[in-house]
């Protein structure tokens, strides 16, 4: 599956308000409310990082996400708190404000965050299962946000070499190498990798993981659309 969602090179709020229109109402609200609060705070501290840091990141979606010295580009990141991070990264919206939505960005510090894109939470749910996620179902969302982290800071060469890591819902994953990226099972690999943040590795893969059932695809009553 290809990721096309072109990111803003100056603002990541127009890149999260281009994802609205396939989100469910409550994502929608969560989108916005990141966007009039704190967005300047943001701005600013992206802007004021000092020195560039040289930061590589490897994947076919890396060219079209920030990069130079374009706002969120990978330096730019590095010794922000993972949740921070998280929202200069404009294929993660979905992700960033399931982050929030349960209160799990104190658990995203010296962990490897295997953060799905807004075209894998599409593919594998519908938008009134996602708003249920996001608005009710939000044990059942934060577990399956802790079977994208894994503990300890990894590359994905680290992940590789490990061969299989636990993560923090106590599932295991097997890691297999595949060109530049890492493979989880059958399920994902990495689409733009190595993106670090404070003590954090984060990268972007293409599959959402886990056990909750694939609605994509049903309407609003929960029976298949036609």
């Amino acid at each position: 599956m290809t990721d096309t969602l072109r990111p803003s090179t100056t603002d990541p709020r127009r890149a999260r308000r281009r994802a609205v229109p396939v989100a469910g109402a409550a994502l929608a609200t969560l989108l916005a409310v990141a966007g009039c609060t704190g967005g300047e705070d943001r701005a600013t501290d992206a802007a004021d990082t000092g020195t560039p840091v040289a930061v590589a990141v490897t994947g076919p979606l890396c060219e079209q996400l920030p990069a130079g010295t374009e706002p969120g580009n990978p330096g730019s990141l590095v010794g922000q708190p993972a949740d921070q991070a998280l929202q200069w990264i404009p294929v993660l919206t979905t992700f960033e404000a399931a982050v929030r939505a349960t209160g799990l960005g104190g658990e995203l510090a010296g962990v490897t965050v295997l953060a799905p894109t807004d075209d894998a939470f599409s593919a594998k749910f519908s938008r009134t299962n996602l708003d249920e996620l996001l608005l009710h179902d939000v044990d059942d969302l934060r577990t399956l946000l802790r079977e994208h982290v894994v503990t300890g800071p990894m590359s994905v060469s680290e992940l590789v070499t490990a061969g299989s890591v636990r993560t923090l819902a106590d599932t295991e994953l097997t890691v297999t190498g595949e060109g530049e990226a890492a493979r989880f099972g059958d399920e994902a690999q990495t689409v733009c990798a190595d993106y670090q943040a404070a003590g954090t590795r984060i990268h972007v893969i293409n599959r959402v993981l886990g056990s909750l059932p694939t609605t994509a695809g049903e309407d609003d009553d929960g029976h298949p659309a036609h």
